[in-house]
């Protein structure tokens, strides 16, 4: 599996004996990033067995407590297991004045690097690359300055279709690298053997959307078309859309539209208000308009290939 998504952490709001605010932790492509970090988060990597020292690069959403008041302790908690490795952490312009205003005050300085990444843009914007994954921010409508984050593997190198290259003698192991990145061959004769005769299309690369605190926004849905996997919050189930607009937040039926309208293979739904007390109807409400649905819960892991959800705890 390629992209592995584990729900740390998916209510609204205070935390509470079995509800944690919003956490996530994604690998993808053999690369391991952790999505918000409310309270108890590292609580929660630690009953779901994510390795702390696998952590490089944390996304934060926004400044809204439920999804960073777990940080500056898992930063501290960092430091108490001799991190050495840089931290990188990307969220709202003002994550580090506050995250470095705490250290300062307690006097806890980390011996390992804290680089922020600050966000301003109105626009989606690229930031992150590197050899196999890239990262895009969703521009989200909520109180406060808001992002989702959109993760999507690069494109792999194509499979050599061994059985016909072995059919011309002048193809070496030495020309194989060309032939994966997709170019065709030249015999010595003038001949171009096409590449695709040579190769096999590689999987498709996978991809994931985060999008979450936000109303309804129909303007992201070209920015997230076409993924494998879509978070969506649905805080509100359509008896209280009325506060929706108040709050800035979005109803179940209201995220399926965008999945549905967004082409999305497959829908998780989560950041529920504490007011509900059975979450079976935030599924119904969203199977009506989008049938591939699930509930997020904390120790699910939802895998984009076969999509099984799997029950940690």
């Amino acid at each position: 599996m390629s992209l592995n998504l584990t729900i740390l952490g998916c209510h609204s709001a205070t935390p509470r004996v079995n509800a944690y605010p919003t956490s996530q932790y994604l690998e993808i492509n053999n690369r391991h990033f952790l999505i918000d970090c409310g309270e108890g988060t590292q609580r929660q990597m630690r009953k779901y067995k994510v390795g702390f020292s696998k952590i490089n690069h944390i996304f934060i959403s926004h400044l809204h407590g439920d999804h960073f008041f777990g940080l500056i302790g898992l930063i501290s908690t960092f430091g108490i297991l001799n991190r050495e490795k840089d931290l990188h952490i990307y969220g709202p312009k003002g994550i580090k004045e506050i995250t470095v205003l705490q250290l300062k005050l307690s006097k806890s300085w980390t011996k390992y690097q804290l680089i922020f990444h600050e966000l301003e843009s109105k626009e989606s914007e690229l930031i992150f690359e590197d050899d196999k994954v890239t990262i895009y921010t969703i521009p989200l409508d909520h109180r406060v300055y808001t992002n989702g984050f959109l993760f999507k593997e690069k494109p792999k190198l194509r499979k050599l279709h061994i059985a016909n290259i072995q059919q011309y003698d002048e193809i070496e192991t030495c020309d194989y690298h060309n032939i994966k990145a997709g170019k065709d061959y030249v015999l010595s004769t003038g001949e171009v053997v096409m590449n695709d005769e040579l190769t096999i299309d590689p999987p498709k690369p996978k991809s994931y959307a985060f999008c979450s605190d936000t109303a309804y926004k129909p303007s992201i849905i070209p920015i997230i078309k076409n993924v494998d996997l879509l978070y969506h919050e649905a805080t509100f189930l359509n008896d209280r859309e009325d506060l929706c607009e108040k709050t800035k937040h979005s109803t179940a039926e209201q995220a399926a539209t965008i999945a549905n309208n967004a082409n999305v293979e497959k829908l998780v739904i989560g950041h529920y208000s504490s007011r509900y007390s059975n979450l079976k109807g935030f599924k119904k409400e969203a199977q009506a308009v989008f049938k591939n649905v699930e509930l997020a819960e904390a120790g699910n892991l939802h895998s984009i290939n076969s999509f099984p959800v799997k029950v940690l705890n």
